[in-house]
C-alpha cells in the first residue's frame, strides 16, 4: 500500500515538474515574440519609405523629377572633373619646378592642372600621387554634398510651392559602368492642402568612370614595371640625336644643342602619339603596328586609349659634354705622331639626360579619364623599373642625406643681394638645394647641405655667370658667393681681314675660363654671353675643300713572342699584314685660325655691342699633311681681338 502512494506522489511530482518546465517554454517564446515585435516595428518607422514606397504625387512630381535632375547633373560634372584631372575634384597641395627638374605636381593642359601620377619633384625626388578608387569615391561624396544645396527651386516657390530641404549625405559606389548614389536628404513638398516628403535617394548615374580608371591602372602598372615609354624614349633618342658612332672626316663634328633639342621634342610629338595599347580596334598582324603596341592584363575592348606630349610641357634635354649649347666632335689622325695613320676619322659620344611629361587618355564615349606620367632618361638609360609597391627615388643617394647646415648668400659684385638657384655638386653628382631670397639687403638660403670635402655650391641667376663655390670642409657654415653680370655681345669673325659670310667657309670659335668651354659655330651663331676674366680664344676657319686621299694597302709589320718554349725565353719572330686604309674625300678644311689669351675686363664689356675677332689665313691644303700643318699653325698663331 505504502509502495502505491509512493509511485502515485512521484507521478504527481513528475506531472508538476512538466507542467512548469512547459510554462517556462511559453514565457521564452512569450518575450521573443514581444522583443521581434518591437524590433519590427522600430525598423519599420526606421524604413517604411523602402518598404512602402510612397508614390509622388502628380502634382509634385515636377519639384521632385527636378531635384533628381539636379542630383544627376551635379554628379554628372563632378564625374566628368575626376576624369579630367587624373582622379581629383581637388587636387593635392601644389608643390613648385625649380631649375634642377622644372616639374610641379601638376601638369598644364588646356588651362586644367592635372596631378601627376609619377613625376620627380624640383628637389629630384620621385613621388607618386595615384588615387584609389575609394578616395574618388570621397571626392565625389563631399563634391555632391556641397552642391546639391545649390539646387534652384525659385521657379516652383514662384508657382506656389513650399520645399523645404536639409542638409545632405552622399554615399556613392563607383562600378565599372555605374555609379549607385545614395542620398540622404529629408525634402518635403507642399502645394495646397497636399504634403509630400521623402529622405532617401537612390540615383544610378551610367558612367564608365570606373571602367576608364582600371585601364588607366593597369596601364600604370604597366609602365612603372616595364618602363615601356623609357624604352620608346630611348629609340627616339637614338634615332634622332647624335648619341655614339663614328664617321670618316678630317674635319670636326659639330651639332648645336638647340637644334638637338628641337629635333627631339619634334621626334617626340610625332612618336609618342602612336603609341596604342591593344584592342579589338587594333590589328596585331599587321607588322607596321606592333612596334608600337604594348599590351596590359585587362580586356580593354569599347576603350581608346592615346598618348600625348607637346613641347609646351615642361621638360629637361641636357647633353654632355656640352660646350656652350654646342656638342662637339674632333678628328683622330691629324694630332702628332698620327701621320702614319693615313686618314681621320671622328669619333663621338655624347650622354643625355632627357625628362619630359607623356599625358595618357583613356576614353570611351563622351567619358575620359586621363593623367601624366613624367618619362625618365637618365644617362642615356631608362629609368630602371619600380615595384608595384613603393618606387624608390631617382635622386641619387648623395642628395638623400643632407645632414649640413649651410648659410649661402648670393651677390652681384657691387655687393648687391639678387635672387639665385643653388645646388651642390659632388664629385659627378648634383643636388638641387633652393633658392636664395632677399630678405634685409641680404639674399639667403638656409638649408641643409650634404657632407663632401671639396663638393660645389652652384649659384645660378638670370643675366649673371654660373659661379661655383668650393667646400673645404665637412663643418661648412656659411658661403658668400659673388656673382658677374653676364654681357651679350654681337660677334664677328675675319681671316685675313675678310669677313667670314658663310658661302663656302665658317668658323669654330671657343673661349675657354676656369676649365669651362662655350663655343660658337660661325656665322649660324652670331652672338655670345661673356663676363669679366681670362680667356683663351681659339679659332679654327673652314672651307670648302675638294682633297680626296685615296684608299690604299700597306704592309705594316711587328715583332710577337715565338710560339713555344722559344717564346717563353723572349724570342721574337716578325709578323706582317696588310692595313688597308680607306678612301675619303674631305668635304672642309682647316684654312685659317688662331689661338690667344686674352682678359677681358667689365668695362670692355660695359661699354661695347660687338666683339671682333681677326685670325690669320693659311693656303688651302691640297694633302693630308698640308692638313697636319694647318692644325699646327692654329696653335702657334695669334689672334687680333676688339671690343667696338
Amino acid at each position: 500500500m505504502l509502495e502505491k502512494e509512493s509511485n502515485f506522489n512521484y507521478n504527481l511530482n513528475f506531472v508538476d515538474a512538466n507542467k512548469q518546465k512547459n510554462r517556462a517554454q511559453v514565457s521564452i517564446f512569450i518575450i521573443l515574440a514581444i522583443v521581434i515585435f518591437v524590433v519590427a516595428f522600430v525598423l519599420f518607422f526606421v524604413f517604411r519609405e523602402n518598404i512602402f514606397e510612397r508614390s509622388v504625387p502628380q502634382e509634385i512630381s515636377p519639384v521632385y523629377s527636378y531635384y533628381l535632375s539636379c542630383i544627376e547633373e551635379e554628379s554628372r560634372n563632378g564625374i566628368n572633373i575626376i576624369g579630367s584631372q587624373g582622379g581629383y575634384i581637388n587636387n593635392p597641395s601644389f608643390s613648385p619646378g625649380s631649375f634642377y627638374m622644372p616639374f610641379s605636381s601638376q601638369l598644364g593642359f588646356v588651362g586644367i592642372g592635372i596631378p601627376y601620377w609619377y613625376y620627380v619633384s624640383g628637389t629630384g625626388l620621385v613621388k607618386e600621387q595615384v588615387p584609389s578608387k575609394s578616395k574618388m569615391e570621397q571626392e565625389l561624396d563631399t563634391f555632391l554634398d556641397e552642391r546639391i544645396d545649390n539646387c534652384d527651386f525659385s521657379e516652383f516657390r514662384e508657382k506656389g510651392f513650399n520645399i523645404t530641404i536639409s542638409d545632405s549625405e552622399v554615399k556613392s559606389v563607383i562600378s565599372e559602368n555605374v555609379i549607385i548614389l545614395s542620398v540622404n536628404q529629408p525634402i518635403s513638398i507642399s502645394f495646397g492642402d497636399l504634403r509630400w516628403s521623402k529622405t532617401n535617394h537612390d540615383v544610378n548615374i551610367d558612367s564608365n568612370l570606373g571602367k576608364l580608371y582600371d585601364v588607366s591602372n593597369e596601364i600604370y602598372k604597366k609602365e612603372k614595371e616595364e618602363s615601356f615609354l623609357e624604352d620608346y624614349g630611348v629609340d627616339v633618342l637614338r634615332l634622332y640625336a647624335p648619341v655614339d658612332g663614328s664617321e670618316i672626316s678630317c674635319s670636326p663634328k659639330i651639332w648645336e644643342m638647340d637644334n638637338v633639342r628641337n629635333e627631339l621634342l619634334t621626334s617626340l610629338e610625332g612618336n609618342v602619339p602612336a603609341l596604342k595599347i591593344r584592342g579589338n580596334y587594333y590589328d596585331l598582324n599587321e607588322e607596321e603596328n606592333k612596334y608600337f603596341i604594348t599590351d596590359i592584363d585587362k580586356d580593354i575592348e569599347d576603350v581608346n586609349v592615346n598618348f600625348l606630349f607637346s613641347r609646351n610641357f615642361p621638360y629637361k634635354i641636357e647633353a654632355y659634354p656640352n660646350e656652350g649649347g654646342i656638342l662637339r666632335a674632333d678628328p683622330i689622325g691629324l694630332q702628332e705622331g698620327l701621320g702614319a695613320l693615313g686618314f681621320c676619322y671622328v669619333p663621338y659620344h655624347f650622354v643625355y639626360d632627357i625628362y619630359y611629361p607623356v599625358l595618357i587618355q583613356v576614353y570611351s564615349g563622351n567619358e575620359i579619364f586621363q593623367f601624366p606620367v613624367v618619362v625618365v632618361i637618365d644617362k642615356n638609360k631608362p629609368r630602371e623599373s619600380i615595384g608595384a609597391i613603393s618606387p624608390p627615388g631617382v635622386v641619387p643617394e648623395l642628395c638623400q642625406y643632407k645632414n649640413t647646415r649651410i648659410s649661402v648668400y648670393t651677390y652681384n659684385n657691387h655687393l648687391e643681394p639678387i635672387n639665385a638657384d643653388i645646388s651642390f655638386k659632388c664629385f659627378d653628382t648634383t643636388c638641387g638645394i633652393g633658392t636664395t631670397n632677399i630678405q634685409n639687403n641680404d639674399a639667403v638660403l638656409i638649408d641643409n647641405f650634404p657632407q663632401c670635402i671639396n663638393g660645389s655650391i652652384i649659384a645660378e641667376s638670370a643675366g649673371y655667370e654660373t659661379t661655383k663655390f668650393r667646400v673645404t670642409s665637412l663643418n661648412q657654415t656659411s658661403a658668400v658667393i659673388v656673382m658677374k653680370p653676364v654681357y651679350n655681345l654681337e660677334i664677328d669673325v675675319r681671316s685675313s681681314n675678310s669677313l667670314i659670310d658663310g658661302k663656302g667657309e665658317y668658323a669654330l670659335v671657343s673661349f675657354t675660363k676656369d676649365n669651362s668651354t662655350k663655343t660658337i659655330s660661325y656665322p649660324e651663331q652670331k652672338e655670345i654671353s661673356l663676363s669679366e676674366g681670362q680667356y683663351e680664344i681659339k679659332v679654327y676657319v673652314y672651307r670648302d675643300s675638294n682633297i680626296t686621299i685615296s684608299g690604299s694597302v700597306t704592309e705594316k709589320c711587328i715583332d710577337i713572342p715565338k710560339s713555344g718554349f722559344f717564346g717563353v725565353l723572349g724570342q721574337t719572330e716578325e709578323k706582317c699584314f696588310d692595313l688597308d686604309i680607306p678612301g675619303q674625300v674631305l668635304s672642309y678644311a682647316v684654312y685659317g685660325g688662331g689661338k690667344e689669351n686674352y682678359y677681358i675686363s667689365e668695362s670692355e664689356l660695359e661699354n661695347s655691342n660687338k666683339l671682333s675677332i681677326n685670325s690669320e689665313g693659311f693656303s688651302l691644303p691640297r694633302k693630308i699633311e698640308d692638313l697636319q700643318l694647318n692644325y699646327n699653325r692654329v696653335e702657334n698663331s695669334g689672334l687680333d681681338i676688339r671690343f667696338i
